[in-house]
C-alpha cells in the first residue's frame, strides 16, 4: 500500500468531504492493506452519504464474508442489487446476485 496516496486521498476528502469516489477510494486501499476495520469503516459512511453508490455493496459484502458475517454479507448483497436494479446496472446487479447465491447456497 501506499501511504502517500493515502495521504493524498485525505487531503481531497478534506477539499470534498462528500466525494463519494475518494470514500471509496480511501476504502479501497484500507482494504489493499488488508485493514478491513477501517475498510469497513469507510464503505459504511459510503453507504450512509450516498446510499446509491452501487459499487460500495459487492465490496462490502466481500468484508463480511471474510469476517464470516455470512447474514449480514447477504443483507448487504440483497441492498446492492436493489441499488443496481434501479440504476439500470446489470453489470453490478450480476456480480452482487452471483455472490449472494455463493454464500446462499451453503
Amino acid at each position: 500500500m501506499n501511504s502517500n496516496r493515502l495521504d493524498q486521498l485525505f487531503q481531497f476528502l478534506e477539499e470534498r468531504p462528500n466525494d463519494a469516489f475518494l470514500l471509496f477510494a480511501i476504502a479501497k486501499e484500507y482494504e489493499g492493506m488488508e485493514d478491513e476495520e477501517n475498510a469497513k469503516s469507510y464503505y459504511l459512511k459510503l453507504t450512509d452519504q450516498d446510499p446509491n453508490y452501487v459499487g460500495t455493496y459487492y465490496h462490502l459484502g466481500k468484508l463480511y464474508e471474510r469476517a464470516e458475517e455470512f447474514e449480514i454479507a447477504m443483507t448487504t448483497y440483497q441492498k446492492g442489487m436493489e441499488i443496481a436494479k434501479i440504476a439500470g446496472d446489470k453489470h453490478a446487479f450480476g456480480e452482487l446476485r452471483g455472490a449472494y447465491e455463493m454464500i446462499s447456497e451453503d
